[in-house]
């Protein structure tokens, strides 16, 4: 609780890291994903004269990790990507931080076991001046907030 009188903002999204392996890489302009969820079973016991149903949590999943940044020469995604794609998964693990308004870190989620399922680069488009976006989308088997 925050003392009073005291500000308790909420932090603002664009200000955030990802490292992978515990590297810092090149600027994310976006990551999505960070999501748990359980499938839910439904169970009555064949007693249960109330015929009521229990809801009983099923397996964890978790959404794919979306990471997106413009493109630079780091080529580090793609040739992770380019491991997976010659027959050899290459799991690792990587961490999206929040940071608060003076650059420190405030909130870590862990990615556990995450290796890229889909890497695109574009479109390349001569009518705009936008930037070119690598994009990398990470499957993964766990997601803790540490």
């Amino acid at each position: 609780m925050a003392e009073t009188g005291k500000r308790d903002d909420p932090y603002q999204q664009f200000n955030f890291l990802v490292e992978i392996d515990g590297i810092a890489r090149a600027g994310f302009m976006e990551c999505s994903g960070l999501t748990t969820d359980n499938d839910m079973i439904d169970y009555r016991e064949g007693a249960d004269k109330a015929m009521n149903v229990r809801k009983l949590s099923g397996l964890r999943k978790y959404t794919n990790v979306v990471l997106k940044r413009g493109y630079t020469q780091d080529k580090s995604l793609w040739e992770w990507r380019k491991t997976n794609i010659n027959g050899k998964v290459q799991r690792r693990s990587a961490d999206v931080i929040l940071l608060d308004e003076d650059r420190k870190e405030v909130l870590r989620w862990r990615i556990h076991e995450a290796w890229i399922s889909k890497w695109d680069s574009g479109p390349f488009n001569a009518k705009t001046n936008d930037v070119v976006v690598e994009t990398a989308e990470l499957v993964h088997e766990g997601l803790e907030l540490v």
